[in-house]
């Protein structure tokens, strides 16, 4: 599967390092919430020989493709088509209360980036479509033809951290009055022609911040996020982990808050003593976001913007 040979996992050894403490239980199960091509599920696999993992993602090619993968595990892997704010359901669905660890790898994945007709990559021209789940919901081109200005200036603006939002989405409407959008090589000219030459310089690729924005909001990325780390929490053990790998800064802004709500105390200032049930439900395993390192970043180029945060179960909120 050639796929999976250029698929490399990110920061693998240091997921294996941070979950392994988790997993070390006979009947230890972890969540790989959005299990992609199935490389990091495998080496947790292999690392864990008793461990049951149950891989979720919303993508069905990608749940083939690691489901051939994982065949040799036979039992131990149950692979349900879910987007990961759904673990909660899955989880009960499956005869469970609690798993012992999860992982999220977020972001777009290697293989959706690799093929063209899927119109992630700003670098080809292909339809505008963007889903994660190529069956369900609206597609880039769909936002790009129905938005208001001010709605698609929003999300450019807040997804895309645009510095020239408004001046795209007026670009946009105005063009789509002719035709509406389909392909991206389109897009990609319309921005080469609104962005200012001088931010093109220095700021990357002018298609860079919307193709991010649009993906976003195709696949409202943030409000599963913000849905997800909670809940994954909730799910954990005591003694249970979390792994987060983030590749933007506003899916690690999500993260961290989320983190630093669970490992802080919510007993009132002032009070001598910790009121039962109050007490921090996290243990923060990293200071901060660990990013990889220059020999992997120059092997492996998406891990160059990962961030990745980690943190145990220590209690259980009353």
């Amino acid at each position: 599967m050639n796929d999976d040979v250029a698929h490399l996992p990110v920061l693998l050894d240091r997921v294996l390092e941070l979950l392994a403490p988790a997993l070390t239980g006979a009947d230890a199960v972890l969540i790989d919430a959005t299990v992609g091509l199935g490389g990091h599920a495998e080496a947790l696999l292999e690392a864990n020989p008793s461990l049951r993992l149950i891989g979720l993602d919303r993508d069905p090619s990608a749940l083939a493709r690691s489901g051939e993968r994982l065949a040799k595990y036979g039992d131990r892997v149950e692979l349900v088509h879910a987007v990961y704010d759904r673990m909660p359901a899955v989880v009960a669905d499956l005869g469970l209360s609690h798993v012992d660890g999860v992982l999220m790898d977020l972001g777009v994945s290697s293989m959706q980036l690799d093929r063209a007709e899927r119109g992630f990559a700003y670098a080809r021209d292909a339809p505008l479509d963007m889903r994660m789940d190529p069956s369900t919901g609206p597609t880039a081109a769909d936002v790009l033809n129905t938005y208001s200005v001010a709605d698609l200036a929003r999300i450019l603006r807040d997804y895309g951290e645009e510095r020239f939002a408004g001046r795209i989405a007026k670009a946009v409407v105005a063009a789509r009055a002719g035709a509406p959008f389909d392909r991206s090589e389109r897009l990609v000219e319309l921005l080469y022609d609104t962005v200012p030459a001088p931010s093109r310089r220095t700021g990357g690729h002018p298609a860079k911040r919307t193709f991010q924005a649009l993906r976003i909001e195709v696949n409202a990325e943030l409000e599963v996020l913000r849905t997800a780390v909670p809940s994954a929490i909730d799910l954990l053990r005591e003694g249970g982990r979390i792994v987060v790998e983030s590749y933007q800064s506003l899916e690690d802004r999500i993260v961290k808050r989320a983190f630093a709500a669970k490992a802080s105390s919510r007993t009132p200032e002032g009070l001598p003593v910790e009121l039962p049930g109050h007490g921090p439900e996290l243990r923060l395993l990293t200071r901060g976001a660990e990013k990889a390192g220059e020999r992997e970043t120059e092997h492996n180029p998406r891990a160059s913007s990962v961030r990745l945060r980690a943190a145990e179960k220590i209690g259980v909120a009353a």
